[in-house]
């Protein structure tokens, strides 16, 4: 839209009539195959490249109040105390899913993983809990047969 008194040269004028959009939109082969939300957050590392080695690698603490970093924890829902069984599954499917190694290290105890892996399995990724029965030897229960 023009402004009152002004008027475009006529070069540009021509230009901007010659420019003729296609009409016809090519569909290009898709190189990056589905991911999930997750695995689409900036800077997300698979599975396997967030996860220690080994459970023998883990070293959270069996007991006591565990002040999550903000990259891992709600606003107002940073601590959580270790003993308390529900918040600690709750904790450390947050930790799995999206926590990077050196946070699985720091903040998972091997003996309460174990202990409460039967409970946090079902609720994580299958590929996620898949590697982390690998790593760390854990195995779901199988469901009983009644």
């Amino acid at each position: 839209m023009a402004q009152p008194g002004f008027e475009p040269k006529p070069a540009l004028r021509n230009r901007a009539r010659r420019c003729v959009l296609p009409s016809v939109i090519s569909i290009q082969p898709v190189i990056i195959g589905p991911m999930s939300f997750a695995d689409w957050l900036a800077g997300r590392k698979p599975h396997a490249d967030r996860l220690p080695d080994g459970i023998e690698e883990l070293r959270g603490p069996s007991r006591g109040v565990i002040v999550l970093p903000r990259h891992l924890a709600f606003p107002g829902q940073r601590e959580c105390d270790v003993t308390d069984d529900a918040r600690r599954r709750n904790m450390y499917g947050v930790v799995l899913t999206q926590g990077q190694r050196n946070d699985v290290a720091r903040y998972l105890n091997p003996q309460l993983l174990r202990q409460d892996w039967p409970l946090i399995a079902g609720a994580l990724d299958p590929r996620l809990r898949g590697t982390c029965e690998r790593r760390f030897g854990l195995r779901r229960p199988e469901p009983s047969r009644a």
